[in-house]
């Protein structure tokens, strides 16, 4: 992702360490303006440590500009432009339809009660209506309601649809990009169902053992990545040409290369065999290969 004056966020040297760990590891980073980003990682990669410090809520070293404030010493004025929602499914049972709103109305000075009152109206949830009494549908619905009804200029979402069904997963991003994105907005999201995000991604970022292992554009990503299924003869050619990542189906062997690393061209790794652009899955399995063993 480019430098721009105009960031978003932009770290240098981000650092964190919980006693003798480092959690995140001397990153630098830039957040253009009107983007969607996934910050994609294992458990324990450092992708929660970050965003608690873009939030202002850990203390850390190095540099970091949220919206062009310092989120250690302005946290109370970042606030009210920021937007963080963690796992959509948890809410107090005992929660009422009308108390949530009333809850999310006191302490975000950017929420539009009757935008979220609209929201609501095409649903089958009424104001007196208890959590307790709702399907998982009707919570992603609620939930959505909140985070619409919040002008934020920087959307945190922290594995947001946890415990959901695909169909509900899929219609929280489906309305999100519908009813809420537009490019005055930034919206970041970590997830493990990578596949999910994928189409509604603008840019990629990796993040593996507290460092920065892959930070492009998704135009960039199809660009630099491809899949080939290589037939026998060209298994020791293509190996030559230094795959990331290899692995069988069908009897044959189905490379991944990243151009940027091999110094191939697109030419060469084409004339191997049937080739095809992989999906975020793919790519994230290639790279992370170690971290799960």
């Amino acid at each position: 992702m480019n430098t721009n004056t105009n960031s978003v966020v932009s770290a240098r040297g981000l650092t964190k360490h919980y006693g003798k760990s480092v959690a995140v590891d001397c990153i630098s980073f830039e957040i253009p303006a009107g983007r969607i980003i996934g910050l994609i990682g294992p458990n324990g990669s450092g992708k929660t440590t970050t965003l608690k410090a873009m939030l202002g809520l850990i203390p850390f070293q190095g540099e970091l500009k949220v919206l062009g404030l310092d989120p250690r010493t302005q946290r109370d004025k970042l606030m009210k432009q920021v937007s963080f929602i963690a796992d959509v499914a948890v809410l107090p049972r005992w929660l009422r339809v009308r108390e949530a709103i009333d809850f999310v109305a006191g302490v975000h000075p950017k929420f539009d009660r009757a935008k979220a009152e609209r929201y609501l109206k095409n649903t089958k949830l009424k104001p007196a209506m208890k959590v307790r009494e709702m399907s998982k549908g009707m919570i992603v619905q609620l939930h959505l309601a909140l985070v619409m009804a919040i002008d934020a200029k920087l959307l945190v979402l922290d594995e947001p649809t946890l415990g959901l069904d695909i169909l509900y997963r899929k219609q929280f991003y489906q309305n999100l990009l519908e009813d809420y994105f537009d490019e005055q907005k930034t919206i970041i999201v970590t997830t493990h169902q990578v596949e999910e995000i994928e189409h509604i991604l603008s840019d990629l970022m990796f993040i593996r053992d507290g460092k920065i292992t892959l930070s492009a554009t998704m135009d960039e990503i199809s660009e630099r990545f491809i899949e080939v299924m290589v037939s026998a003869e060209n298994t020791d050619t293509a190996r030559a040409l230094k795959p990331i990542d290899e692995r069988q189906v069908f009897g044959k062997s189905v490379m991944l290369f990243d151009n940027l690393a091999s110094g191939t061209s697109r030419q060469q790794i084409e004339a191997l065999g049937e080739t095809r652009s992989p999906g975020i899955a793919d790519i994230f399995v290639a790279t992370m290969k170690g971290t799960y063993a």
